[in-house]
């Protein structure tokens, strides 16, 4: 991964925790196997059996890779929110809300656009 390589818009999430339209991120329909990486840095992130439809309208998952993210408290919208960065490149992105599934009880509602999606390579059998 490279910054200079990031669209305007990535940026703007990222580094001004800017966040994108709820709904317009491709990533919320996908369903195949595979892990979600930092488009920031290519720190692994998600794995794709910790993602769920949480009917938000971004990506969201009940459990990050351990030890990948920072958080702090914004008072953006009013009442505070915990926010996370990748702890790598400091990338923002998305908040960490108590109301996702079992086990953890997390959602993780992160920005599309700040992850890519690595799909699992399926093994050949010789």
């Amino acid at each position: 991964m490279n910054k200079k390589n990031l669209t305007e818009e990535q940026k703007n999430i990222l580094f001004k925790e800017e966040t994108e339209p709820p709904g317009s991120s491709s990533l919320n329909h996908e369903k195949r196997e595979g892990d979600y990486l930092c488009v920031g840095c290519g720190t692994k992130l998600f794995e794709s059996n910790k993602k769920y439809e949480s009917g938000s309208g971004w990506p969201s998952f009940f459990e990050a890779i351990p030890n990948v993210f920072e958080t702090k408290v914004d008072h953006l919208i009013g009442s505070p929110r915990t926010e996370y960065h990748c702890k790598k490149c400091g990338g923002h992105h998305g908040h960490i809300f108590d109301d996702g599934p079992k086990p953890t009880g997390k959602r993780y509602c992160n920005n599309g656009l700040c992850l890519v999606f690595v799909p699992k390579k399926n093994k050949i059998s010789k």
